[in-house]
């Protein structure tokens, strides 16, 4: 990133005037440097991801590794907009309905907040007779305009199966009593673990080629378009991973051991913790990032952040078990899938995060998959 800064920053980024890149021009000339490295944007993407296809490709996953077929029923239940719609999951081996969910998938500036999430609708208890959850999917992707259909980038794909493994987390639990049905309950630690687990097919080729199709012609994604995702995927991996540490044992050091009455800032820990983690990118004096990190402080991560970073190697590991039976061997995959539904998708809060995984994997988790997964090992 430094030696394309000075190719085509200008002089004030020559060595004479700057000898290092300062914090803030990191991100922008590694982001140059990606697209130079790659020459793939995101907007050249979105004629392959059509959103009724990318849906039949993510049913398709869930029908195949969770044995459970997804059906519209769009006019079966009152919804808030024309652009919603409404879907039922069904058990394949007894065909039972075991779920429901909204997906609300545009973009409404005048009346909907922006982001994407998965929020419960209702969700299963005995106590309250309610047997079938039902859950919201709420994104805000671009809405078709005339004969073009909804676009996504791929972004917004992977977004759409992040959401939609809280969905099946909600939806597919066996636990009845309410509080711990579901995602309620789930430790910090492991709630992103569903999530961050569906994002890994939108690397597995035979999974995207089973929606990524051009919505004119109906021509698949080229394959060096899809080895270019691939690669940027793990472009900076190491600083990020880094980037990631800094903030949740930045984190814990302030919760855990910062001392108010000691002549030590938070400021002066934040650069202690950054001499450790990133000391290729060490803040400035005037640095006051501290004073924003809401995480930490507003947000609920108080103690926790490092559960970003957690989550990532459990859900990578739990993939890994996918990898080691073989991704083309239907069999084992299925075998796999049905025993994540069974532990990990059904178990709730009502066990520990730690003893459903090891039920799952048979052991506790271990950072190789995602040492992998991110071209680090």
């Amino acid at each position: 990133a430094t030696a394309l800064a000075r190719e085509t920053g200008g002089e004030e980024y020559s060595e004479a005037n700057l000898p290092k890149l300062m914090p803030w021009d990191v991100n922008f000339w590694n982001e140059r440097l990606k697209e130079k490295t790659f020459e793939l944007k995101e907007e050249e993407l979105r004629p392959y991801f059509a959103l009724d296809e990318v849906l039949k490709g993510m049913f398709g996953l869930i029908d195949r590794i969770f044995g459970i077929e997804v059906r519209e029923a769009s006019g079966e239940a009152e919804v808030w907009n024309k652009d919603v719609k409404f879907f039922k999951l069904f058990d394949k081996e007894s065909n039972e309905h075991v779920a429901s969910f909204y997906l609300d998938p545009y973009s409404r500036p005048a009346d909907k907040r922006g982001g994407a999430w998965m929020a419960d609708c209702r969700g299963k208890s005995e106590a309250l007779d309610i047997d079938v959850p039902v859950a919201y999917l709420t994104c805000n992707g671009s809405p078709p305009v005339g004969d073009k259909p909804s676009l996504m980038t791929f972004r917004e794909v992977e977004t759409l199966f992040h959401e939609t493994g809280h969905g099946l987390q909600h939806m597919l639990t066996k636990a009845k009593v309410g509080e711990v049905a579901g995602i309620n309950g789930v430790e910090w630690d492991a709630v992103e673990l569903p999530s961050q687990f569906m994002e890994n097919w939108c690397y597995d080729k035979p999974t995207v080629y089973g929606f990524a199709k051009h919505y004119e012609t109906g021509e698949v994604l080229p394959d060096e378009m899809f080895e270019k995702l691939k690669q940027q995927k793990t472009f900076g991996a190491g600083m990020m991973a880094c980037r990631q540490l800094l903030f949740g044992m930045l984190d814990m050091e302030l919760h855990s051991n910062y001392d108010p009455d000691s002549d030590e800032t938070v400021f002066d820990v934040q650069r202690r913790m950054a001499d450790i983690y990133t000391p290729y990118s060490k803040p400035v004096d005037e640095d006051r990032f501290l004073c924003g990190f809401g995480h930490i402080f507003a947000g609920g991560y108080s103690a926790g952040y490092y559960s970003y970073k957690w989550a990532e190697v459990m859900s990578a590991d739990a993939f890994g078990a996918f990898e080691e039976v073989g991704l083309d061997n239907e069999e084992g995959v299925q075998e796999v899938g049905r025993r994540f539904r069974d532990t990990v998708l059904s178990l709730g809060g009502g066990v520990a995060p730690m003893d459903v995984f090891k039920q799952f994997r048979g052991r506790e988790p271990n950072p190789d998959a995602l040492l992998r997964h991110n071209g680090l090992a």
